[in-house]
């Protein structure tokens, strides 16, 4: 590690929660005479890269910001550099500097300081509001904003998978919502859609997703995760109301993966290049009855398959009384296979906003999960 990603390392730990663009600033001026630098986020709707402090909002497809956060590669046009800001697969948005130095080294350097700022961004978003409201372009519902605090985040990436998700419309929606974890021998996967409108939908889901963490941190088996999270809902609503879930664990050295399907989110499988029909058993909604047993399904996924789980939502989409079907989905997800996850879930996500000319009107939520195989 160079000297200068040394120091710079040492004045993001030491910055103020709202000042680490602040303060790399000051140490790129000091060691390459930068003294132009803008962290562009990308915001809710995987649209528009959004100045911190400064400047438009960048929306153009063939802009170098946009081309750098697709490929998380530096890109220089002119005299600024473009580099990309995240942490472990999670895209938080590009780093700007001008004048760029003319070195493949010190590119290399900023680089490494972009990623570092990545990390410091993820280890203080809970600590200022400063990020979270600079990279929304209009005001998040009440709903909205308490499903995008309940992500675990937007993607991720290991030698063994990646995967990426999104919730539509971004800044209205009420019940969908997804949660990942892994820990390095096994990724478990949750897509929800509680029932209801506004807040009463989002409180819904927000307990479905505790009940599941809360039993999976436990130790319990899926299909037993599955049934103390019924219980919960159940136990609140009494039937009344309900959660559709479907829900998965991965085995990252084997391939096998358990599936419980729970309700409307529909699971689609990719192996080269052609959609494979995997037949679920359909089981009733998370809370709908009292005491429901749930069985979990297995099968086993092959080298470089891809898995979609969209909702209801999805299918639903309808532009001028058409609606957009799953032929089209299944179409259009065939044409994914080069993308990453988080490309394909954008590029599906534009799809249906091309479709109904606007925001979709219904939540939707998309999944991309790619299984790499069993890494050393």
């Amino acid at each position: 590690m160079s000297g200068v990603a040394d120091r710079v390392r040492r004045a993001l730990a030491d910055a103020p929660a709202d000042l680490l663009v602040d303060h790399v600033t000051a140490e790129l001026e000091a060691s390459y005479a930068i003294t132009d630098v803008e962290l562009l986020q990308v915001d809710y709707r995987l649209s528009a890269l959004l100045p911190l402090t400064q400047g438009e909002p960048v929306t153009d497809p063939g802009h170098p910001a946009w081309r750098c956060f697709d490929h998380q590669e530096p890109v220089v046009a002119g005299d600024a550099g473009y580099l990309p800001v995240g942490m472990r697969g999670e895209r938080r948005g590009v780093l700007r500097v001008a004048p760029v130095p003319d070195d493949p080294a010190a590119v290399g350097e900023l680089l490494g300081v972009a990623t570092a700022l990545g990390h410091e961004l993820t280890a203080v978003n809970d600590t200022t509001d400063r990020y979270r409201t600079a990279r929304r372009s209009r005001r998040l519902t009440l709903a909205a904003e308490m499903q995008w605090d309940l992500l675990p985040g937007r993607s991720r990436v290991r030698p063994s998978f990646s995967l990426a998700g999104q919730l539509e419309p971004a800044y209205a929606v009420r019940g969908d919502s997804f949660d990942w974890s892994d820990d390095g021998h096994r990724l478990w996967l949750s897509v929800i859609n509680g029932t209801g409108e506004g807040v009463a939908a989002a409180m819904l889901t927000a307990l479905a997703t505790h009940a599941l963490r809360n039993a999976r941190r436990a130790g319990i088996p899926l299909a037993d995760q599955a049934a103390l999270a019924d219980q919960a809902v159940y136990a609140a609503h009494r039937g009344a109301q309900h959660v559709s879930a479907l829900l998965l664990e991965l085995d990252l050295a084997s391939g096998v993966t358990t599936v419980i399907d729970a309700g409307s989110p529909h699971l689609v499988l990719l192996r080269g290049g052609r959609v494979v029909e995997q037949p679920l058993e359909a089981q009733f909604p998370l809370g709908m009855f009292d005491g429901t047993d749930y069985r979990g399904q297995r099968f086993t996924l092959r080298r470089d398959d891809r898995l979609f789980v969209v909702s209801d939502g999805v299918a639903e989409a309808t532009g001028g009384n058409v609606r957009y079907g799953e032929h089209a989905l299944t179409r259009f997800l065939r044409r994914t296979g080069s993308m990453e996850p988080l490309e394909a879930v954008r590029s599906l996500i534009g799809e249906l906003r091309a479709f109904v000319a606007g925001d979709l009107v219904d939540d939707a939520v998309v999944v991309c999960l790619d299984w790499t195989g069993p890494q050393p």
